[in-house]
């Protein structure tokens, strides 16, 4: 989801390629053993072999499938390799979307019924996105960094690995438990407030750019 936060404000693609290499490396390591000390604090116990299963099955084998993919398609030649991703884009996408309607299908009774649990789950998420990408956009201004960096700067920041939560939550808990529901929650609100800071970033280009 950065890549697509990043290319609808222009955003430099080899930058925000480094960005995301650097997080999912960090993710590998640290998401087991953050997920534990969370789950901890909360008196709830989860083993290491099945967090360690989700980081594998989430995280690493996907990026070990693309990588020879790319490989092979590189073998054709870079028009090989562009063609082969413009086709592509559409049905990841399409995945995309498939995935979350069928996720909040599973707990859209549970989000109707709870208006304010969801409220109380989507003010942190609202605070985090927030103070996160507009620190990270002055930030990149102060120190005269391109606009097409500190775009997907400011983007990525604020981004959370919902993505991996939610799988992570369903493996453990169930499709309609509790965990799940939070997880499917900050999919719901992160979509539309990342798109909001999009359009921010967007229209203050020239106030951005300014001396």
């Amino acid at each position: 989801m950065v890549f697509v936060w990043s290319r609808l404000t222009n955003g430099d693609p080899l930058f925000t390629l480094s960005q995301v290499a650097l997080n999912d490396t960090i993710m590998i390591f640290a998401f087991a053993p953050l997920v534990a000390f969370l789950l901890g604090i909360s008196a709830i116990t989860v083993p290491w072999d099945t967090l360690f299963t989700s980081v594998a099955l989430y995280i690493v084998i996907p990026v070990i499938l693309a990588q020879l993919l790319r490989k092979h398609l590189l073998k054709g030649g870079q028009g090989a390799f562009d063609a082969a991703m413009a086709k592509i884009g559409p049905w990841s996408i399409s995945a995309l979307l498939a995935t979350l309607v069928l996720l909040f299908a599973f707990q859209g009774k549970a989000i109707i019924d709870q208006p304010l649990v969801i409220a109380l789950l989507a003010v942190p998420i609202l605070i985090q996105v927030f103070f996160n990408s507009s620190l990270a956009y002055w930030l990149n201004k102060k120190v005269g960094e391109k606009h097409s960096v500190a775009c997907p700067s400011a983007l990525i920041g604020a981004s959370n690995f919902f993505e991996l939560a939610v799988a992570a939550a369903i493996s453990l808990f169930g499709f309609e438990s509790g965990a799940a529901l939070a997880t499917v929650v900050g999919v719901l609100i992160e979509v539309p407030v990342m798109l909001l800071v999009v359009k921010v970033v967007n229209s203050s280009k020239d106030w951005y750019e300014r001396a």
